[in-house]
């Protein structure tokens, strides 16, 4: 609940008073053309890397291969082209951290270890198969424990 509350009002408390205080230094115009320019900017950005990371996931699918790393990278992707389109300062700042490699390797290992975290709780169960029963397929080592998940970034 404490998590929403943040989300939900916090958040957008605090981008109402950083427009208002922007708008105030550097004018109503002035901040308005900078909303419209990092939505812009941030739109451009989310579509070009978005489209680089769909060409990795068709490229490891061809190949084979689970595109977990890219799948995740898409999503950062997306999340950063939600939040840049929305007007805020905060958003934006972090929307644009989504579209940085070097920091989207650092939130795609946090995201990794807290799969892992709750898969080895057993929060998560990851189960696939195309209709009826699904079948556990959570990675095991000898002995029953969880195994580390590993998307070939680390």
């Amino acid at each position: 609940m404490a998590r929403l509350l943040l989300l939900f009002v916090l958040v957008p408390l605090t981008e109402m008073l950083l427009l208002i205080e922007i708008g105030r230094r550097i004018g109503t115009l002035a901040t308005l053309g900078l909303i419209f320019f990092t939505g812009v900017l941030g739109a451009w950005l989310a579509r070009r890397q978005g489209l680089a990371v769909l060409e990795q996931v068709r490229a490891e699918t061809r190949a084979g291969q689970v595109p977990a790393g890219p799948l995740i990278d898409g999503v950062l992707i997306l999340i950063a082209g939600a939040v840049l389109i929305t007007p805020g300062i905060l958003t934006d700042v972090f929307g644009f951290l989504c579209l940085v490699p070097a920091v989207r390797a650092v939130f795609k290992k946090w995201l990794r270890e807290r799969f892992e975290r709750a898969v080895t709780r057993g929060e998560v169960h990851v189960s696939v198969g195309p209709s009826g029963p699904m079948r556990d397929v959570t990675p095991r080592e000898p002995g029953g424990d969880v195994a580390k998940l590993d998307d070939g970034q680390s």
